[in-house]
């Protein structure tokens, strides 16, 4: 069976930056993020497209970007969370949840290119400690 980039990442074979762990989905940092804090939420099963999730793991997926939403809201004081779901850039379901404060932030092709490894885990210990806030394990 095929091995995702993602299953990769939720196997500990690459590293990732996460920000949550459950026995159905994990959720980690993009390192190519739209702004800071931008997070993906991923099944562990690997799953391509997101329609064929099941109904109770698409709900799950959705409970944790809400979460991840509200605690990138108060870690990066952004105007809004945006929700995309693309699906193209790796064949295994994701959410993206992006802190944005202009639509702009939300075009793929401004993407950064790489991320420095502090700015990473600035963001992440930010989501860490709002999702602690929120009574939730970060």
């Amino acid at each position: 069976m095929p091995t995702t980039l993602f299953s990769r990442i939720i196997n500990g074979e690459i590293p990732g930056t996460f920000v949550h762990r459950d026995d159905k989905c994990v959720a980690f940092l993009s390192i190519n993020p739209l702004a800071p804090g931008h997070t993906l939420v991923v099944p562990i099963a690997e799953i391509d497209h997101w329609i064929d999730l099941p109904f109770d793991l698409s709900a799950h997926l959705f409970h944790v970007a809400h979460r991840i939403g509200l605690a990138q809201q108060a870690a990066f004081r952004c105007e809004r969370v945006g929700i995309i779901i693309a699906g193209y850039e790796v064949p295994h379901a994701h959410v993206h949840v992006i802190p944005t404060s202009h639509m702009g932030q939300l075009d793929f092709a401004q993407a950064a290119a790489s991320v420095d490894r502090a700015d990473m885990d600035f963001a992440a210990q930010a989501i860490r400690l709002a999702l602690q806030a929120q009574g939730e394990p970060g």
